[in-house]
């Protein structure tokens, strides 16, 4: 992923939030992205604290920074598509896009979107050319 070549607009740029359960490896995290955000430009992953070392893996594949936050930190966050089971497991009602929200501090672009058990949101930058 690059940057836009001077003179042009530059392309939105999204922190992406992830949820996942323990275990899952690079390769399946970094084919969901694909999957999802095609070539868009990421600034940052984000998840639960508890994910961080699964979710630097895949950062330092892509050369973008890892956010984490605690379970308390990510209920407090208002989402559109809150799930009573992540609730009950984790005790906030979103990863995924609260993560996503915390880490950009712009608005949800993509609501969560799960793909091969792995579930991701992203949100615009404050950098962004968008917001």
């Amino acid at each position: 992923m690059t940057a836009a070549p001077a003179g042009y607009p530059r392309a939105p740029e999204l922190a992406v939030g992830l949820g996942f359960r323990s275990g899952t490896s690079t390769g399946r995290i970094l084919n969901a992205l694909r999957e999802v955000l095609g070539d868009k430009l990421i600034t940052c992953l984000a998840s639960i604290d508890r994910r961080a070392e699964e979710l630097r893996a895949a950062a330092d594949c892509l050369g973008v920074s890892v956010r984490t936050f605690t379970a308390a930190e990510l209920a407090q966050v208002d989402v559109p598509n809150p799930s009573a089971r992540t609730d009950d497991a984790l005790g906030t009602a979103s990863v995924a896009e609260a993560a996503a929200l915390l880490a950009a501090d712009g608005p949800l672009v993509i609501p969560k979107r799960t793909v091969d058990g792995i579930v991701i949101a992203a949100a615009l930058t404050p950098k962004s050319p968008l917001t």
